[in-house]
Formats: structure tokens, sequence, C-alpha cells
């Protein structure tokens, strides 16, 4: 019998209830026992949902308050001592870690105030883990409760027996780093850490845990040697110990693992092995021939990452052609990785077409596939006759469907030139006129885009789509808003401003919002990262823009100051990799059609008096190509493209600017070069300064804006730590190439302390301005 299982099921809820759970602990309005209690009435849901759906193997393990990866350096008592030094209990440490904490002294205890440790993506998806931060003379204990004891306990009482799910020791420390400061090289810490494994894995036998999936996804990369073995002796300990703990199935996702096949007989006392075939299908034939004898094979096909309905016949046709040789017994249909980054359910959606409606697939069907797929293969395809035809019939009306075609847009593409892709002038004639257009002092000011989204802001957008105010009331209110953001900033004495970007709910649902070729949801919400949740559009066919999307309040907004407005903008390769893109189509098209889409934006801002403009590029790290090769510069140049074809219309003197956050920059520095933006922005604060050592040693001829404070975290940073962070630049950074600017936008933040960090930023910049003036 073919069995079926799922990595592991989105954590928020039906409707968000952990983010407002979460948030709500955060501002003090609910104890810890009722975030606790929501907790478990959420894995609770998530088991029944699975098992209700006919899935076999349900995870647990897989939901976090914040991050999976964080629960891990708690579970291994890894966390830095600056956060063992105030007494936090383990829930406000945790939180902590993960997004900063600041409070003053209260009640006879000392004032906290310690910065998140470094957030970084998850592989190549809009997930954001926290990076382990391991000590010279690291040691690893066991936690006194472990939590997936805990969580399988719980399921059990449930009446469902999970398959706890662990990051892997050696995804573990690859994907850690040395603290500042320290010398240790987290791969060398294998030893101390398995013992722990040991301890948890005896735990979860001795809880009836008849097996674990063990993550590694590391190994879809390409991996130092002392990486690569470092598996033998992490699973030759692991075999050891059979019989005493649950049997382990080792999961892979994002890629193929063929490059790394020589460490699969250091894998093959493990009782299964789980491959992602979505997005990489040529790798099966490889790994089921150096499987071991009695090896499990789990077929990732069923798709972890997009919400596309899993084409049946397609899937099927691969897991029988694992089952003609491995036999029935030996196969598991499976997700190719975690529904994390898929929403909770299409259940949800009451206003989308119909006929585009029938196309997707969330987490809760997704669940359902599984089931389907493997009672097919098992019971063969008359047993699921009814599911099989409906989806066939799915697969025909989207290949078929006028929504997907755009004939104009086909012939716009087919006439891009090579000359289209660069500027008028090279930079050093472009920068001699803006400087004079714009007439910025030393060390210029400037925020990413966006300020705090209030409740207000929030209460007026959702009357307006609610038809509860008319479009007319709401440009009014979208216009003081606007209005005291701008006021805001001159208070401040900011260099550049931006109109604060009230009228938008995300960077890439707004414009997705007023392109065609999207469609949108309106519970299709996943987690990006602790809290936060996107809403991502949804590219259904071509894209074109059929009228301008910003310059109406980009234009009012410059009207309002002398000083220069920033124009903002999000970039195609983010458009296109922070909405779900379509499959159909190679994802090159796609950035190419968001493209000229902006270029024609970007145009209309010019004519409107916007000389400086911002085309935010945050996800161009994450389309790269995990492995280096021959697709990662395919990738890089068709991105590049993108980027230049969206940006090079305009004239010398009006400024382009980028921005990028959580990007090492080292894979791919000279692709950062090509874009030939004026000035970059980059997140920087929680990375230890590394993106600046890759400026310095790749000499970099344009602008960059390091950010000086984490916009992730509610903390104030002081004048002093700022003027640290500029000096720190200013090592690798000539004084009148730096510009300052926090980490990214300020969506997020409260007002109070957003005017008290840039208080201090502009104080700081000023400090330096007069220290650098000739």
């Amino acid at each position: 019998m073919v069995q079926s299982s799922v990595l592991g099921f989105p954590r928020m809820g039906a409707n968000r209830e952990l983010k407002k759970a979460t948030e709500a602990y955060w501002g003090g309005k609910i104890s810890q026992e009722e975030l606790i209690n929501t907790g478990k009435a959420l894995r609770a849901a998530h088991w029944k949902i699975q098992k209700e759906a006919g899935a076999d193997i349900i995870a647990s393990n897989d939901f976090s308050f914040y991050d999976q990866v964080l629960d891990h350096i708690q579970l291994f008592n890894a966390v830095p001592e600056r956060y063992r030094k105030y007494g936090l209990d383990a829930i406000d440490e945790f939180f902590a870690m993960g997004r900063g904490l600041q409070k003053p002294a209260k009640d006879g205890k000392p004032a906290v105030d310690v910065t998140a440790l470094e957030m970084v993506k998850w592989f190549d998806s809009n997930y954001h883990y926290v990076r382990p931060t391991l000590q010279d003379g690291q040691t690893f204990t066991l936690a006194a409760d472990p939590k997936p004891v805990r969580e399988f306990l719980e399921a059990k009482a449930q009446g469902v027996i999970t398959r706890p799910v662990l990051v892997g020791p050696v995804s573990f420390l690859h994907l850690g780093k040395p603290d500042r400061g320290a010398k240790v090289d987290p791969i060398t810490l294998l030893d101390s850490l398995l013992p722990v494994y040991e301890e948890l894995l005896t735990k979860l036998a001795e809880a009836g845990a008849e097996s674990v999936q063990i993550d590694e996804p590391v190994l879809v990369l390409d991996l130092p040697e002392k990486t690569k073995k470092a598996f033998g002796p992490a699973y030759e300990k692991l075999a050891s110990l059979q019989g005493k703990i649950p049997k382990i199935t080792v999961a892979t996702y994002f890629g193929d693992i063929v490059h790394n096949l020589d460490v699969l007989p250091s894998l093959s006392k493990a009782a299964g092995i789980h491959i992602d075939l979505v997005r990489a299908p040529q790798q099966l034939d490889e790994v089921i021939s150096k499987l071991a004898p009695g090896q499990v094979l789990s077929a990732g096909v069923v798709d972890g990452r997009n919400i596309w309905k899993t084409n049946f016949q397609k899937a099927i046709e691969i897991v029988q052609k694992a089952v003609q040789t491995l036999g029935a017994e030996r196969v598991i249909v499976s997700t190719s990785s975690s529904l994390l980054h898929t929403p909770h359910t299409l259940a949800s959606e009451k206003k989308l077409p119909e006929e585009v409606a029938d196309w997707f697939s969330f987490a809760v069907e997704k669940a359902k596939e599984v089931s389907i797929i493997a009672k097919a293969v098992t019971a063969g395809p008359e047993s699921v006759r009814a599911e099989l035809d409906a989806n066939a019939a799915s697969m025909n009306s989207r290949a078929t469907s006028k929504r997907t075609n755009n004939p104009a847009v086909k012939e716009r593409q087919a006439a891009v030139t090579e000359e289209m892709h660069n500027r008028k002038s090279a930079f050093p004639d472009r920068i001699a006129l803006q400087q004079k257009n714009l007439n910025l002092p030393l060390f210029p000011t400037t925020t990413i885009g966006s300020f705090p989204q209030t409740k207000e802001i929030r209460i007026n957008r959702n009357k307006f789509t609610k038809g509860e105010i008319t479009a007319e009331q709401y440009e009014e209110f979208i216009n003081k808003e606007i209005e005291m953001v701008v006021r805001e900033q001159e208070a401040l004495d900011l260099d550049v401003l931006v109109h604060g970007e009230p009228e938008r709910n995300d960077m890439v649902q707004y414009f997705g919002e007023r392109l065609d070729g999207y469609v949108f949801t309106t519970h299709a919400w996943v987690q990006s990262y602790g809290s936060r949740c996107v809403r991502p559009p949804i590219i259904v066919g071509d894209i074109s823009r059929p009228a301008p999307m910003t310059v109406k309040e980009s234009k009012y907004a410059a009207s309002i100051t002398k000083k220069p407005m920033k124009g903002m903008l999000t970039g195609p390769i983010t458009c296109l990799r922070w909405s779900f893109p379509r499959d159909d189509v190679h994802q090159s098209v796609q950035a190419q059609q968001l493209a000229l889409a902006l270029r024609d934006e970007v145009v209309d801002l010019e004519a409107a008096g916007v000389k400086v403009i911002q085309v935010d590029e945050p996800a161009l790290r994450e389309g790269l190509p995990l492995r280096a090769g021959t697709e990662r510069e395919k990738y890089l140049d068709w991105a590049v493209k993108s980027f230049r074809l969206a940006t090079t219309a305009v004239q010398n003197d009006t400024q382009i600017h980028s921005h990028f956050c959580y990007s090492e920059f080292q894979d791919f520095f000279h692709a950062i070069a090509a874009l030939d933006a004026d000035v970059l922005s980059i997140e920087n604060s929680k990375s230890d300064a590394k993106l600046l050592k890759v400026f310095d040693e790749k000499a970099y001829p344009r602008h960059i804006g390091p950010g000086v404070y984490d916009i992730h975290s509610p903390r104030v940073p002081s004048e002093q730590e700022i003027k640290d962070r500029i000096e720190e630049m200013l090592v690798s950074l000539k004084p009148d190439q730096l510009w300052i600017n926090p980490d990214c936008g300020l969506k997020t933040r409260q007002w109070e302390e957003t005017r008290a960090a840039l208080k201090n930023m502009v104080s700081a910049a000023k400090f330096f301005r007069a220290k650098h003036a000739q």
C-alpha cells in the first residue's frame, strides 16, 4: 500500500489566529497562558484537518510561535548569553531572540535592551528563519521540557500519532554562524550536538513516536567538503541507536540532491529519504538507484510552494514509476516541502472568479491531493474516478482559458531591443546632473519608503474596500495621511522624502491589483516571518498596465514640499517572486512583462516631476538558483535585464534607487553592479556588517545606503549606536557615496519609536556631515 504524507502545515490558522494572538501578547493585551492556549487550539485543528483529509503521515513540531529554527536554538540551549542574563522566561526569551526587546527597569527588574538575532531567507523562499548564532566553546543541552515531545504527546492525546519534524544536525550547524567576535566554525560542533539529538530521539521513542522526519535541506546546496563529510558521523551515530529511537526519514526539498548522492550511503540506515519531485523531477531515477535495500522513497509530487492544483495524471505517472522499481510498500506520496508556504484553505475564498478558483489548491486541499494520488496508485484509478475526471477538467480549463493569453503583450515583448536595457549615459555623467538638480548634502538621509500603517489607515482602507466610504472620501483621507508624513519628515530634517505609502496594502499586492493578468484573494495569507503575513497576488495570465498606478499620490506629495520626493515602485523580480507565479510559462517571460509595465510607470513618474524613483528588488537574491553554475547565470542575466528594462527610459538627471534586504551579495555582486542603479540601499544592521566587506573587496562605483538600524525590532537605537555603524561603513565606503537610511520600510513600526529612531539617525548623519565638511 502506498501511503500519503504532509511534511508540515501552515501555522497561522484560517483567520490568522496566531498572528493576532502573538501581536496581542507583545502588546500586553492577552496573557501568556492565552497565547499558549491559542497555539494548542491551532495545532489540534490542523492535525484534525489532515487526518480528515486522509493523510496517513501527519507532522508535529511543525508549529512555532515565530520560527522553527529559532525553536531549535532554544531546544538545544544554544541561546547567546546576552538573552539569558535578563532572567526572562522561555517565551519572552524566545521572542527577544526573534524580534529584539527593549523595556525600562520596573518593579525591581533591570532594564532590557537587546537586538534580535540575524534573520535571513529560508533558501529561495519568501519565508525567513532566525540564524543559529554560535559561540567559541559552544555547548548544547536539551531543554527540560522538549517541545517536540510535548507536541507529540498533545497529538497523541487527541488520537493522532504524528511524525515529529526536526531540523537535522548538519543543516542546523551549516545554516548557523559564529557570533560576533567568535571564531568557531559551526560544523565543528557536531560532536557536541549529536548527544542532544540522541537524548531527544530517545525521549520521543519513549513517548510512543514510531518515526521522525529529520529535515536536511542543505543537501540541495553546493556543500563544502567538511559539511558533506559531517553526514557520515552524524547518521552513523543515529543508526547505532536503532531500536532505541524512532525510524528516521531524512527530508530534502527545494531542489535536487544528485550532486550530493555520495552522501546517501551515510544515510543508508535511515528508514526513508524524501525528495522534491516538483522542483526537480529529473532526480527520480538516480536517487532510486542509490537507495539502500528496503529504504523508502518519499516522493514529493504535490507542490508545497505554489497554489496550482496538482496535475494528477503527471503525479500518478511519477509515483507509479517509483512503485514499479521499489514496490508499493517502499513509496510514500508526499507534499514536496512543508505547506508552510501556501495559504490555509481555498474554502475561504468567496470572491474569486469561479473559473480561476477551479485552478487552485491551498494547504487543506493539498492534504487531500496526496491522499487521492496514493489511493489512485494503490487501489487503481477507478477508486477515485470522480476526482481524477474533475482534475483533468481543471487542467484543460486553465490551458484553454482566454485569461492566460494576451496577444498585445506578446507583441510588445517581441519588440524589445537590447538598447532598451541601457541608460542614456554612464553613472559619472548622470550623478553630476543629479547632484546639480537635487543639491543633496554629504551623507544624505532618507527612508526606504513606507511609514507606520496605523489602525486608522487600516480601518479606512477596509471601509473603502467594503464600499462604506466613497473614492473621494478615501482619497481625501489618504492625502491627509501623506501630508502628515511629509510634515513629519520635514520636522525630522530628512533630505529625500517619501510619501509614506498609506494607500498601499502590500508592496506587491498593491501593484498586482493595478495590473492585468493578476487575480487576488481575500484570505490567502502566508507567513513571511514571525507574525508577519503576506497575501501574495496570483499571476494567471499575460501582464500589462492599463493605467498609472502610483503617479497621483507621488505627484501630490511632491507638490507640498520643496525637498526631493522619492517615487516608490516594486521591481519586476520582486513582483514575480512575491506573487504566486504561473507554472506554465517560464519566469523570465513573466518578469519581462512586469518590467514593461513598470517602465511605463517610471516614465510617467518622471513626467509628473518626480526626479528620484526607487524600484525595490529585495527578492533578487531570493530568486537566485541555489547552486552555482549555468542556471544561476541564466537567471541573473534575465533578472538584471528585467530591472534595467524597467528603469532605463528616464533622463540622466532622474536618480534611480533600488533596495535589497536579506541579501548576501558575495554570490552575485557582479549582477548587483550590473543593475546600474544610481543608489542602492541594503539591509545591513543585523548582518554584522558582512555585506560591507563585499563592497570593500570589490570596488563599487555608485552610491550606497547600508541600513543603520533594524526596523523589524521595536527597539530604538541610540544616536551613538548609529554613529558606530556609520564609522564601520566608512572603513569600506567613501563619504561622498554613503547614504544614511534604516534597513527597510517602516510599515510595521509605531510612530513613537519611528520618530525617535529617525531623529537619532538624522543627528548621527549631521555629525559626520560636519566632521567631513571641507
